[in-house]
């Protein structure tokens, strides 16, 4: 189950990655390394926190997931500059996002950490990676700017908690809860939904 939804978060990151590098006028190198460090960056900060291997050094799949999703963005030309009003750029950052977050709340479950931890967890994987690419473009992170971007994680990571103490974390509560993380992200950035500020 884990694994699953590491892969989709992986897959959906990398393709986010690559979108931004293009939009930002990267060349070839600097489209793999925003491509590698989007699907890999939330997932090593997770796994650095709770002492572990970190899962892509320990397992080759995520590599072939980046290289694959990398070589066939460009041979079908799957990309635009035009971010703005690019759906497809939207869904894969969003599925990422919240893949990535269900996985670092999951884990943290799994170590009967609490609540704190959990959506600690689940912010810091679900975020992480989208920093990452954002910084190295010299641009402000989305966390900073799109009001609903972290909050997204911490709603999942709510969600899943409570799941859990009802003992009904399964595969197919943790679909509905990627379904529903995906479509408020989507929904919130085209309406704009925002935290109030001072």
């Amino acid at each position: 189950m884990f694994e699953v939804i590491e892969y989709i978060g992986i897959t959906a990151f990398a393709i986010s990655g690559f979108l931004v590098a293009v939009k930002n006028n990267l060349d070839l190198l600097g489209i793999l390394v925003s491509t590698f460090l989007t699907a890999l960056g939330g997932g090593l900060m997770r796994d650095v926190i709770l002492q572990l291997p970190p899962y892509s050094f320990t397992h080759t799949f995520p590599a072939l997931i980046i290289l694959f999703v990398f070589t066939i963005m460009i041979i079908l030309k799957l990309y635009t500059t035009n971010l703005e009003s690019n759906f497809w750029f939207m869904l894969s950052d969003s599925l990422g996002l919240v893949a990535f977050s269900i996985g670092g709340a999951t884990l943290a479950i799994e170590h009967n950490f609490n609540l704190t931890a959990v959506l600690i967890l689940a912010f810091i994987s679900g975020v992480g990676g989208g920093v990452i690419r954002d910084i190295i473009i010299n641009e402000v992170p989305q966390i900073f700017t799109s009001g609903f971007y972290g909050t997204v994680t911490l709603i999942v990571a709510l969600l899943i908690y409570f799941l859990n103490l009802l003992n009904f974390v399964n595969f197919f509560s943790l679909t509905i809860v990627l379904i529903f993380g995906v479509i408020l992200r989507v929904v919130a950035y085209y309406k704009k939904w925002h935290i109030p500020k001072l």
